[in-house]
């Protein structure tokens, strides 16, 4: 069907792989499925996936022949994967799902957080494909874009992986896109962006797929690195050891979903509407403030903290309830503030309670476990 030659020899090579590896029932259409439309079943469940099942959705009735038929498996629960496919009328299977042999030529996973037996991706004649917003292999693991944020990162970008059984994103490369992250750019604003080239890299891959499996690369060996879960342990603010910048990269990263905390008099206070590095001046020029330190701006409505390099605001807390800056100065800090040496007073400092040692786990350490 193919007859220039580089492509031809890239689909035989294909098909010979898959006649190794498949059984028979599963092999049953390659000859009219080496190219599209496409039998596929898609794995997902957040809205970072629904972004590519949209695509996909629309290109069973476009006029690029992409896709033929598809079918979704998503997890229990009211998940946006599964309210999608339900309202354009998708078949919708549960995980993990039956019935799969012979009816599809690729599945598809995106963000949906299950490990894959390898009998499973066996039944697809052309494999799996995974979605993954980083640029593999660095960032590895269910939160790559949580921590781009959380680390500074100024480039990240979106892989098409063919997956493996064992072990997650360590599968070869079929495509890659480099995205500039933007100055100040929040984890909820990047994964917007990186869903969206995501579901159009995928577009991309399945045009060309035979030709970019017969030429699929594996990972690098060097830059790997690991992005665990965001969790309550990561939100706790170290006022001695973390930067303005710092602090203002974790708001950014995990802020929307799970407050920066710390203590104060021995209770858990949550610090909202982070307003970045602040510049005060201390009414006592005497006064000589610790990280943990605090400071009301009348002016603007602000707590500042001080940190290990400055000093940072915020508008909010949560203590029993949300409380503006004003009203925890007034209802709390007030009298405080207004002794001698505030910051040698509990009324008058945040304190730090370091999390456990995993929870800032360092980049080396990562690194080291992701090669070993």
């Amino acid at each position: 069907m193919w007859t220039t030659g580089r492509t031809a020899g890239a689909s035989l090579r294909v098909l010979q792989h898959l006649r190794r590896r498949c059984p028979q029932a599963a092999l049953r259409r390659l000859g009219s499925s080496s190219r599209p439309p496409w039998r596929l079943l898609f794995f997902g469940s957040d809205q970072f996936a629904v972004e590519s099942l949209k695509l996909l959705t629309s290109s069973r009735s476009s006029a690029d022949g992409l896709v033929e038929s598809l079918e979704v498996v998503t997890l229990s629960g009211d998940v946006p994967v599964k309210r999608f496919a339900q309202q354009n009328q998708l078949a919708v299977h549960s995980w993990p799902p039956h019935d799969v042999d012979g009816r599809f030529d690729v599945g598809v996973v995106v963000s949906f957080g299950c490990l894959l037996h390898e009998s499973l991706i066996n039944k697809f004649p052309y494999g799996i494909l995974n979605v993954h917003p980083s640029l593999l292999p660095r960032w590895r693991g269910p939160a790559p874009i949580f921590h781009t944020i959380m680390h500074g990162d100024s480039v990240t970008g979106v892989t098409i992986i063919q997956i493996r059984p064992h072990r997650f994103d360590v599968g070869p490369v079929l495509n890659q896109e480099l995205h500039q992250v933007p100055e100040n750019c929040t984890a909820d604003e990047l994964g917007a962006a990186l869903a969206t080239k995501g579901a159009h890299l995928l577009i991309d891959t399945f045009m060309t797929l035979s030709e970019r499996l017969a030429h699929k690369r594996e990972q690098r060996q060097t830059g790997a690195t690991f992005a665990p879960k965001i969790s309550t342990p990561m939100s706790w603010v170290v006022w001695e050891e973390q930067t303005c910048e710092q602090i203002d990269r974790l708001y950014r990263a995990i802020g929307s979903r799970i407050p920066l905390r710390t203590t104060w008099m021995s209770r858990t206070i949550k610090l909202l509407d982070f307003v970045g590095k602040c510049h005060i001046s201390l009414l006592d020029p005497k006064r000589n403030p610790v990280p943990g330190s605090l400071s009301y701006q009348k002016e603007s409505n602000t707590l500042a903290v001080c940190c290990k390099d400055g000093w940072v605001g915020f508008k909010a807390v949560l203590l029993k309830k949300r409380l503006t800056a004003a009203d925890f100065y007034n209802g709390y800090l007030h009298q405080a503030l207004q002794k001698t040496a505030p910051h040698q007073t509990a009324e008058g400092l945040f304190v730090s309670r370091r999390p456990g040692p995993g929870a800032r786990e360092t980049r080396e350490t990562r690194e080291t476990r992701e090669t070993s």
